[in-house]
């Protein structure tokens, strides 16, 4: 079978598809899990200065072609996962990846250097959580993504990566790109889940999540196209300077090749691993490695943004 082997950020992975930040990485039960799976990569959960019990219940919702959740970013605080990187590196041989989300450019400042100094090979910061109160998205405020960016440039030798919001509008997308090329970033993972998203259940007349009045982040296959038009986006602004990490409506192989051909170097499943388990990894990677094989595709760097234009 052809050789899904891949690397973001000079770190090498054994295949192309790994979990994503948020569904069940948040205790060391779960880690392993994931560390037994065919992930390709053991990515923690997105985690806070200090323990967070998250959002009210219920905050998550499955429905058929999709998922809305406002959790809140419930995690056990960064100092449990630099504990657990160092576990999690000793039991499996597998990249770890940490994932940070500050309220403030000292929190990136204190996690981004604590991590810097674990055994964590990539760093994930967050600029993209669409569901706390009162907190804007650091991806849409470009001034203060630059300033983020500006103090956590030299704190170690790890490649740091940014998970990035999804963008609309041309401009937005060119302003990111200068910034991501300003600065030390090897890598970014496109897209976090849509904001600000409500889903009716018209039978009981109500919102079917209750944090921030029912609204919460839409993921799963209704979010493929934008996550595709993101990943192409930044794939052509970014001249293969960074990695791309491509994120969204991933359930397939057909879907995973498509971010292939758009340009991801990798993919993370977050949907499709809530609603299917860790066996969705292992599934996914093989049915891509079928798609190479039939298509006479040896590796994934034959095919990764070959996209082809009408």
């Amino acid at each position: 079978m052809p050789a899904t082997k891949t690397k973001i950020a000079g770190v090498e992975f054994d295949s192309y598809v790994l979990n994503a930040s948020g569904p069940k990485d948040a205790t060391m039960e779960e880690l392993e899990i994931i560390g037994h799976s065919g992930s390709a990569g053991i990515m923690m959960k997105s985690c806070t200065i200090e323990p967070r019990e998250g959002n009210e219940e219920p905050r998550s919702f499955d429905f058929a072609d999709g998922y809305i959740q406002s959790m809140g970013l419930p995690n056990l605080g960064y100092r449990k996962y630099v504990e657990f990187a160092a576990e999690l590196k000793k039991k499996f041989k597998k990249p770890i990846l940490a994932s940070v989300s500050g309220f403030s450019k000292e929190d990136y400042v204190l996690m981004v250097e604590a991590f810097q100094k674990s055994e964590a090979d990539l760093i994930e910061v967050n600029f993209s959580c669409p569901n706390i109160k009162g907190k804007p998205q650091v991806g849409y405020d470009f001034e203060q993504s630059e300033n983020v960016l500006a103090s956590i440039d030299n704190l170690g030798e790890k490649p740091v990566g940014l998970k990035l919001p999804p963008y609309f509008d041309m401009s937005h997308y060119a302003q990111m790109a200068e910034i991501i090329l300003r600065h030390k970033i090897s890598f970014i993972t496109s897209i976090n889940s849509i904001g600000n998203t409500l889903i009716i259940d018209p039978e009981k007349e109500s919102a079917v999540i209750k944090p921030n009045n029912g609204l919460g982040g839409l993921s799963g296959n209704r979010v493929k196209p934008i996550g595709l038009a993101n990943v192409r986006t930044f794939y052509n602004l970014l001249g293969g300077k960074v990695s791309i990490v491509g994120v969204g409506g991933i359930s397939t192989g057909t879907d995973a090749f498509e971010y292939l051909l758009a340009g991801a170097d990798a993919v993370q499943i977050a949907t499709t691993f809530e609603k299917e388990g860790a066996g969705c990894f292992g599934r996914i990677n093989n049915e891509l490695q079928e798609i190479l094989e039939k298509k006479g595709y040896n590796s994934i760097e034959e095919v990764k943004g070959k996209l082809k234009y009408l």
